[in-house]
């Protein structure tokens, strides 16, 4: 009876064991696929910036040649 209840427990253990490590893997991926989501979307506020900046110095050089005209 002990050696049964013992075996019993070890296969709730080694069954707890498979559900963390699959649980494990299941996270792995989700970080995976959050880390490139946040990297491309660094990527694009790079280019989002950069592109706001070329537009402010237009409109500065608009500006300025306006000025000068007037």
């Amino acid at each position: 009876r002990i050696l049964t209840g013992r075996m019993r427990a070890s296969g709730k253990l080694e069954e707890e064991a498979h559900r963390l490590s699959a649980d494990r893997a299941r996270l792995a991926g989700d970080l995976d696929r959050a880390t490139a989501r946040a990297d491309r979307l660094d990527g694009v506020a790079e280019e989002v910036s950069r592109r706001l900046v070329d537009a402010m110095e237009s409109v500065r050089s608009v500006l300025e040649n306006g000025e000068a005209r007037g």
